[in-house]
């Protein structure tokens, strides 16, 4: 019995159990003993002895280096006050039960670090890497970038690459919260962190460890501690001159009173003053709140949140609005040509031209342009490139100079263009000054983005918006389509700037406005926004850099996800601080008026620190009602 129950107790709680089990045998002892030559007395120092000797040196060691005013300093001062009043039975009960409830309190709170810590357990031991014709295991961070590494079934994936060879599933669920294992095979992206299931791969190494998914994660979880919120900020001050009152006030108890009023005994207002001390201890607060962020962020990781601060986890609890990139973002951002329109040109000879003048972009249009191509481009015979940014591009493609870009690129070379019936991207095309045709370009909306937007509305949000570069009939129909409040297209990269500051005008002064994007473009508004947001997977270095929180599997219904886990966490945090301030302030009144015994105090203390932190665990525990699109549990039960 005794080794199940300490089976998963640490060294330290261990210690705390044999000292508890032996002074309360020591102490039982003391009530059956004679009342002579002291025994009683005797027996009762020993058991206190036992008990509480680690309380009464933590307190003179913090004494000494100048932390005068905790909880070990108020027990102290409260069980060794009790043995001068002669009530020394009650000194060694107060101090039994104090150090169960410390060592019930430590082992829940390690068992939520532990059940966090094993969310973040996705960090590789080691990589297989092919070099001069042998596999060495070696430390995944001495792999360099396009060396090849070999991931066997039931391995973690070390380092972030390509697949080169191979195919097989994947088992992402402690990167992103997915249950359900994905496929991956020769020419697809996969990142660190996930465990491979099946199949041998061979990949190309395509970041370093320390720029790699995983290095990435690690270091958000490890450091978010560091950004307290406001409601931590306010604990943790709160206590620095709470503390040292209560020991005034406790000291004004015990001498003011038996002074002024007629009859009254030192030892009567002196036991009720070490009372008053003993239920004044701050730990409840000190502990639990800074738990329930802790667990919030931990469940958040498990369900592919990553919150990069308990500051922002509490700023988007008060969102009020919600504004969106398009591509990437709502949309998968992975474009295809749907139909090419040319005037006074070949179909054939127009994608050519618009395929040679977007090579040298990185852009998913451009990208899309030369996929539909589908032939290798001879960069010689493209020269003059100059891009305008938010337009398109300018190139001199053998001898004749292409323009390729949306309207406003045709505006500015003064050719007119109609895009009234048109739902798509559109890639206008001009030759040596004359339209040549358009290319139109699909973009299709991510599933769960509708079902994203109306559990955002659901939750509360008062406006949902939209921000494009995209032309207006395109940006309109999607957010018709997704049930957006407000879109604003045609945007280029500095117009979204000048417009979250429109927004930022609109919405209340203690509401937040969220952003949501993916790409470098968005990096500066992610910045901006009270909470940045970025869609990790596909998503830009820089725009999870800028983020505050990052949505690991780029699903947009995620946000609601989080929305729901800031909301719960804060509640909590909020029932932990109205428990714990009324019930010390109620017992702190009745300590000073004689109503409560020590008992009690102590349940003032210890018990409400217990109640506190299993609330607080419920951080960590919370199921997202229907929050993806499987309708599955993600991340928090």
């Amino acid at each position: 019995m005794w080794k199940r129950l300490i089976k998963n107790f640490t060294k330290k709680q261990k210690r705390a159990f044999y000292h508890i089990l032996v002074g309360s045998v020591v102490f039982l002892l003391g009530a059956f003993v004679p009342d002579r030559y002291g025994l009683p007395l005797i027996i009762n120092i020993a058991a206190f002895c036992i008990v509480g000797l680690d309380v009464v040196k933590k307190a003179v060691k913090n004494i000494a280096r100048g932390q005068v005013f905790d909880e070990n300093f108020l027990m102290a001062i409260a069980t060794i006050g009790a043995f001068f009043v002669g009530e020394y039975s009650e000194g060694v009960a107060v101090m039994l039960f104090y150090q169960v409830g410390e060592l019930f309190q430590s082992y829940a709170v390690n068992k939520s670090r532990k059940s966090i810590a094993a969310l973040m357990d996705i960090r590789p031991d080691y990589a297989n890497v092919e070099r001069n014709k042998e596999l060495l295991t070696v430390d995944p961070e001495e792999v360099k970038i396009d060396e090849i590494i070999i991931v066997k079934p039931g391995e973690k994936v070390p380092l972030d690459g390509v697949v080169i060879e191979g195919n097989s599933t994947l088992d992402t669920a402690a990167l992103t919260g997915e249950s359900v294992p994905r496929k991956v095979e020769a020419g697809q992206d996969i990142l660190s962190g996930v465990i491979n299931l099946s199949g041998v791969l061979r990949i190309c190494v395509k970041k370093p460890f320390g720029e790699s998914t995983v290095a990435k994660i690690l270091d958000l979880v490890e450091n978010a501690s560091s950004k307290k919120s406001k409601s931590e900020n306010f604990i943790t001050k709160f206590a620095r001159y709470y503390t040292p009152a209560v020991v005034i006030a406790a000291l004004i108890l015990a001498v003011v009173p038996p002074i002024l009023l007629p009859g009254a005994a030192f030892s009567d207002w002196i036991h009720r003053a070490l009372i008053f001390l003993v239920i004044s201890c701050p730990c409840a607060l000190v502990i639990s709140i800074p738990l329930s962020f802790f667990g919030g962020i931990g469940g958040a990781s498990k369900a592919g949140v990553l919150v990069k601060g308990s500051n922002y986890l509490e700023a988007l609890s008060q969102a009020e609005m919600i504004v969106f990139d398009k591509t990437g973002t709502l949309t998968k951002g992975t474009f295809q040509v749907t139909e090419i329109c040319p005037e006074n040109i070949s179909k054939e000879e127009l994608l050519r031209l618009a395929a040679y003048a977007e090579s040298y972009s990185s852009h998913p249009i451009s990208q899309s342009l030369k996929q539909a191509y589908a032939r290798e481009i001879d960069a010689s015979k493209v020269e003059e490139v100059e891009e305008f940014s938010g337009k398109g591009v300018k190139a001199v493609v053998e001898g004749t100079t292409v323009y390729a870009g949306n309207r406003k690129l045709m505006l500015m070379q003064n050719i007119a263009v109609d895009e009234s019936d048109l739902i798509g991207t559109i890639v206008h095309v001009a030759c040596n000054g004359k339209y040549a045709g358009y290319i139109l370009i699909a973009d299709e909306i991510k599933e769960d983005a509708k079902d994203a937007v109306q559990a955002i509305l659901q939750l509360g949000i008062k406006r949902t918006v939209m921000l494009t570069g995209d032309n207006r009939e395109t940006g309109e129909a999607v957010a018709a389509k997704l049930g957006l409040n407000e879109v604003y297209t045609e945007l280029l990269p500095g117009d979204k700037m000048d417009k979250m500051e429109e927004l930022f005008q609109k919405k209340s002064e203690k509401g937040k406005l969220v952003y949501v994007g993916d790409g470098i473009n968005d990096a500066p508004v992610l910045t901006r926004a009270d909470i940045g947001i970025a869609m990790g997977a596909l998503g830009s270095d820089a725009a999870i850099e800028a983020a505050d929180i990052v949505i690991m599997t780029d699903e947009p219904s995620k946000i609601a996800d989080a929305l729901r886990i800031s909301r719960k966490t804060i509640g909590i945090v909020k029932q932990n601080i109205l428990f714990a301030l009324g019930i010390k302030g109620l017992f702190l009144i009745m300590g000073a008026f004689g109503v409560a015994n020590m008992w009690e105090a102590v349940f003032a203390d210890v018990g409400v620190s217990v109640i506190a932190i299993l609330n607080a665990m419920r951080a960590l525990h919370y199921q997202v009602p229907g929050g993806s699109l499987e309708n599955r549990e993600v991340g928090l039960r």
